[in-house]
């Protein structure tokens, strides 16, 4: 409103002086014509001001960088992840007119539940003043089609649900076919003309069978995010060159369906990130802009809106060995197993000396084993087959060692069998060779050694006959083998 009120009072000082310029001298004309010049200066200045007021919607999954590829675009090194619409801005200046002012840039939560606060970044009076802006994640690009119709459609939805009069979408709609057929290749040379001349105007060239076939009106850029992971794709799960092809191809129609820019970034090697400030900055201020399209490196893609066509499309296409252009994305760019850890209930160990004590109740609980006492008849080696008696008085000795093992120390029982061998050994009687297989006390012939039950009976035998006065030196142990 001030420009035009500026321009009308222009104007009328002009008209109304008309008749009085002729009669007035030479030196109040050039004070006039002074006069004028500087009221022109400055209502050309007030017109080419820094528009406020214009916004960036930024759309994405969970995790894909959003919040973090704008914060980089500020200049933000630290900040706060927020959820449901994060408000953000980045600085815009122009050295031409030294002036600068904040372009907005909200992003929405990647979760649909939150799709409704849309209108707060993007009211029906901003929609000619906003730009579109999608990010994938290209660490995971199983998900690049799905997400990328995903937010078309929430951003389809909105836009009809502000009711845009048809006059303004068709405005906006033809805003947008203009520009793709309009745009020109930047030259080498610095300052290269971006638009076509008046003469170029008048012949535009078709727009392709695909292409603008779903306009929003609003100008829209893909950015893939995270493309320092391309190189973790190919050494983890075996993506070749054609795979990488297979997807930007995939990606590279549907922007050509939406008249879409994509770019290729990464925020870790800040890649790219000085060209997508510079082209947001151009397509929503009109700023000058000199970066031809990239397709060389295959992390690095800038393809800016009105350049691409089904044509050098194709061209990646000529690359692919084992896959074809019109393959199913979903079959062949597979989402990798997930890998599941069984997690083990943990089990703590307990203290040693409850450990032991539970042991100690247990071993209580046990019905005791008797080793055989003097004069207990259940300690004698029952009648029958001599070598039967033995094996079975054997098993005794080993069932009962753990309880005597308990009672008395091991070196005490190794001491009193040993007392008695060799106490058989050197006593033999008259009529007894030494070292002989009779002799009580020594080993049989099978390797085990003498029980217990038949090492007390001996014992018991030599005593009573120690006490009727009889020599003890020719009869073999009960169960001996000769």
């Amino acid at each position: 409103m001030a420009t035009s009120g500026r321009s009308t009072l222009l104007s009328s000082n002009s008209t109304g002086h008309n008749s009085t310029l002729e009669n007035q001298n030479p030196e109040d004309e050039d004070g006039q014509n002074l006069w004028s010049s500087i009221l022109s200066e400055v209502s050309t200045h007030s017109r080419s001001k820094l528009p406020s007021g214009k916004n960036v919607l930024v759309m994405g999954e969970v995790g894909s960088g959003k919040t973090t590829l704008v914060a980089k675009l500020q200049g933000v090194e630290e900040y706060m992840k927020g959820r449901g619409l994060e408000y953000l801005y980045f600085s815009v200046h122009d050295d031409d007119i030294d002036d600068q002012t904040r372009c907005n840039a909200w992003v929405l939560d990647g979760d649909l539940y939150h799709k409704g606060l849309q209108g707060v970044a993007v009211p029906v009076e901003a929609v000619g003043d906003s730009l579109l802006l999608i990010t994938l994640d290209m660490s995971r690009p199983w998900n690049a089609l799905d997400s990328l119709q995903k937010w078309a459609a929430v951003a389809r939805e909105h836009i009809d649900k502000l009711r845009v009069t048809p006059e303004t979408l068709r405005e906006l709609e033809h805003r947008l076919v203009k520009q793709f057929q309009e745009y020109v290749e930047p030259g080498s040379e610095e300052g290269a003309p971006q638009r076509r001349s008046e003469e170029e105007e008048s012949v535009l060239l078709p727009l392709g069978e695909n292409t603008l076939t779903h306009n929003l009106g609003i100008p829209m850029v893909v950015v893939c995010t995270k493309c320092d992971a391309i190189s973790t794709l190919e050494k983890e799960h075996d993506y070749r060159d054609e795979h990488l092809d297979f997807i930007q191809s995939h990606i590279r129609r549907f922007c050509l369906q939406y008249g879409a820019s994509l770019l290729y970034t990464s925020v870790k090697e800040m890649k790219n990130l000085d060209v997508l400030y510079k082209y947001l900055v151009h397509r929503l201020y009109s700023f000058p802009f000199h970066c031809p399209a990239q397709v060389v490196e295959r992390d690095a893609v800038f393809i800016p809106s009105g350049w691409d066509n089904e044509k050098k499309i194709a061209i990646l296409h000529e690359n692919f060995q084992t896959l074809k252009a019109d393959d199913n994305f979903e079959e062949v760019i597979v989402k990798p197993p997930v890998r599941k850890f069984v997690h083990e209930k943990e089990i703590q160990a307990e203290d040693d000396q409850v450990f032991l004590v539970k042991l100690q109740s247990l071993l209580a609980k046990q019905p005791p084993v008797t080793a055989g006492r003097p004069g207990d008849p259940t300690s004698r080696a029952p009648s029958g087959s001599p070598r039967t008696s033995n094996r079975s008085a054997a098993a005794n000795v080993a069932n009962a060692m753990p309880q005597a093992a308990g009672q008395t120390s091991e070196g005490v029982l190794a001491n009193f069998f040993n007392s008695l061998l060799t106490k058989k050994a050197g006593a033999g009687g008259p009529g007894t060779p030494a070292g002989g297989n009779n002799t009580p006390g020594t080993v049989r012939k099978s390797g085990s050694k003498l029980g217990l039950s038949d090492v007390q009976a001996e014992l018991d035998r030599i005593s009573s006959r120690e006490t009727d006065g009889e020599p003890s030196n020719d009869t073999p142990a009960d169960g001996q083998d000769t």
